[in-house]
């Protein structure tokens, strides 16, 4: 399985609790290939919800200034001059990730300085590695994005098996679906999906259709006591995989489904 899975979403709607439950999920499901999970919001919260310890050290890659240097030849936080656009990075997966329970965690960060376009040595490294991660890795890749891709570029797009947005019921979802749709389109994405996020009745779920009736439907999750538990508590929900909700094994085994398909 080669499988390429962007999340997206705006801030509010469970998208990086929704993003940990599927990597989590595939994990469980398929104990024989690896899980990559790609935190690239600039809040990074991804490890908590895959229960990895937050007094870990995990340095976002855009801050290791000695290897981007090493790489690029540039130093950090310069702009313009001379430096390499192809830098090795197809060993920082395993060099700078933290694993829990089948699932590698690799947080991106990000580069605060220039806009999200600047050609300086952090972007090159970032760009370089999600290129890396989802063309060249033989493994399922699970991104939490911000509510933009920033992170993806053209090189990527096409190899991405889903963009998947993340919403609650309201129009309101509809305005950032359009939104991130729009990115995810001036980048290649060709499949990009709804889902639904706790969502408590079945008018809910019409709302959610009715007001994006030009969306393909993954599904729907409903509003789950644990995770707000789990929220209020710092903890991750469901920590024993067996008890995960069949809902969201539903929703994990459709986007497996969904291997080099690109439909």
């Amino acid at each position: 399985m080669s499988l390429k899975l962007a999340f997206g979403g705006k801030g509010g709607v469970g998208k990086t609790t929704v993003t940990g439950l599927i990597a989590r999920t595939i994990a469980a499901l398929d104990k024989e290939r690896a899980v990559i999970a790609i935190d690239a919001d600039p809040v990074a919260n991804l490890a908590a919800a895959l229960g990895i310890d937050e007094t870990q050290p995990i340095t976002p890659v855009a801050e290791l200034s000695d290897l981007i240097a090493e790489r690029t030849g540039a130093k950090p936080g310069t702009m313009g001059g001379f430096f390499t656009l192809n830098p090795k990075v197809d060993d920082i997966p395993d060099r700078f990730s933290l694993e829990k329970d089948g699932v590698k965690l690799l947080v991106m960060g990000t580069v605060q300085q220039g806009g999200s376009g600047c050609i300086c040595p952090e972007s090159t490294i970032l760009k370089a590695l999600m290129n890396h991660l989802v063309l060249a890795r033989n493994e399922v890749v699970v991104m939490d994005m911000e509510a933009g891709v920033e992170h993806l570029g053209r090189a990527t797009s096409g190899s991405v098996d889903a963009l998947v947005v993340v919403v609650n019921p309201g129009k309101r979802s509809r305005v950032a679906a359009d939104k991130i749709r729009k990115l995810g389109q001036d980048i290649g994405i060709k499949n990009i999906v709804v889902l639904g996020n706790r969502v408590a009745s079945e008018q809910d779920k019409t709302l959610i259709r009715e007001s994006m009736p030009d969306y393909p439907i993954l599904g729907f999750l409903p509003e789950m006591d644990e995770i707000i538990q789990a929220d209020r508590d710092g903890t991750r929900p469901f920590d024993n995989p067996d008890n995960i909700p069949e809902e969201v094994v539903r929703i994990a085994r459709k986007l497996m489904a969904l291997d080099g398909s690109n439909a």
